[in-house]
């Protein structure tokens, strides 16, 4: 019997062979905290150690509430910054125009690799699988024991695969697969496994979409969620590499698979998340109509230059008939928009343009809804108060869906409009 993807990286980073089920203590390639690397930072101070096992695997993204909008996020940060200097983490995006959202950071400058073993104070921590990476969030506490000690353990996850074949339909993309796919399963459908996404729609989807399926794969319950390490991962990490123990690790053909699942993306119809959950699915013709006062674009989940791209082209010479945020995942996408005259094209439709960073995904600022207001948005979360109120409603959608529905100031279908 062959090996799925988790049984091996896990397998190597112990040094033995191992099955679905074991226990195993590993060495994290990399440890990625944001904002809440201030509390993490107590926490390690209270176990007695003076300094993290290896500051140069430790890498620090401000992002969720950035510039700080209270002093409460002030004083955080001056905590983080005091813990970089005395500790010497070199790796260190603060607020500058070299950041933006913690995991969109992570991929683009190099982090994100085949065959590592990372992990993050965060549960959307799974985006690094579209690089091959064995990803995964952790608690706070968890974290602040692997600075110190520079080991975690682990149980080896069953293995779910996804196969996935056939070619979008005009209007669709990655977010509506994902979206259908925990519809299907559900919030718990991948309770503590492995998710494996095969088959030659995957090959054909750009690293940015396979970032979208791995980023929702905590969203129905999994550990990880990852992609192979094709060519196009290969010449992405080429001259961005930020460690030479990578490697190129995928499953045996003959692998277990505790389930299989298969899905035709000429299947796939645009779709939303109703409130307040994210496996709570409908398709946008089951949706069209419903009233918006918000439209929000962005976050780890779709807010790169692909994304923008397709807001933009749905956009170009009309104006929206809500408030329209958009905020770009990092300052390299950013620069890129700009570049690309997309950023043009948003402002002349009325949209706002954030600075990088979470902003309104999880209710800290830049965009928090009143009492009975309802927004669509590209994120990942739609629960009860996420975008900080618990009398709103989230529905989530395609960055196409989000900008059709934004023109119409409804729910409304993106394949009527390009």
């Amino acid at each position: 019997m062959g090996k799925t993807f988790a049984e091996k990286v896990l397998g190597k980073a112990a040094g033995m062979d191992v099955s679905a089920g074991q226990i195993v203590t590993v060495a994290p390639h990399f440890c990625m905290s944001h904002d809440n690397a201030a509390p993490i930072a107590k926490i390690f101070g209270e176990i007695g150690v003076k300094k993290v096992w290896d500051a140069s695997r430790l890498v620090f993204i401000l992002d969720h509430a950035i510039p700080a909008p209270t002093d409460k996020h002030a004083q955080n940060h001056k905590v983080i910054r005091e813990f970089v200097e005395e500790q010497g983490i070199s790796n260190f995006y603060d607020v500058t125009s070299e950041g933006g959202v913690c995991h969109q950071v992570m991929c683009e400058k190099g982090f994100a690799l085949p065959g590592l073993v990372m992990v993050g104070s965060d549960s959307h921590t799974c985006t690094y699988g579209a690089f091959g990476a064995f990803s995964t969030g952790i608690g706070r506490t968890e974290m602040a024991a692997t600075w110190a000690t520079g080991q975690i353990w682990f149980k080896v996850p069953d293995s779910l695969k996804i196969v996935v074949k056939g070619e979008f339909r005009k209007g669709v993309s990655a977010k509506d697969l994902i979206l259908k796919i925990m519809g299907d399963i559900k919030s718990d459908g991948a309770d503590y496994m492995s998710v494996e996404f095969h088959g030659p729609a995957i090959e054909n989807m750009s690293l940015a979409s396979r970032m979208t399926l791995c980023n929702l794969g905590i969203e129905m319950g999994a550990k990880n969620a990852v992609c192979p390490p094709d060519e196009k991962v290969m010449q992405f990490i080429s001259d961005k590499a930020k460690s030479s123990e990578w490697e190129a690790i995928w499953s045996d053909d003959d692998a277990y698979y505790e389930k299989v699942l298969e899905y035709d993306l000429s299947d796939i119809e645009p779709g939303v998340a109703k409130p307040h959950t994210v496996d709570n699915y409908a398709t946008v013709a089951e949706s069209k109509g419903i009233g918006i006062e918000q439209a929000f674009i962005g976050t780890c989940t779709n807010g790169r230059i692909e994304d923008l791209e397709e807001a933009a082209s749905i956009l170009k010479g009309k104006k929206v008939a809500v408030r329209t945020i958009v905020i770009p995942a990092s300052w390299e996408v950013y620069r890129e928009a700009m570049k690309k005259g997309i950023m043009d094209v948003l402002l002349d439709a009325g949209c706002v343009i954030g600075n990088p960073g979470c902003g309104p995904c999880m209710g800290n600022h830049e965009g928090i809804l009143a009492p009975g207001e309802t927004c669509i948005s590209t994120a990942n979360r739609n629960f009860k108060g996420r975008m900080g109120n618990k009398e709103s409603f989230i529905y989530l959608a395609s960055p196409a869906t989000v900008a059709a529905s934004a023109l119409k100031g409804e729910i409304s279908d993106p394949r009527e409009v390009l």
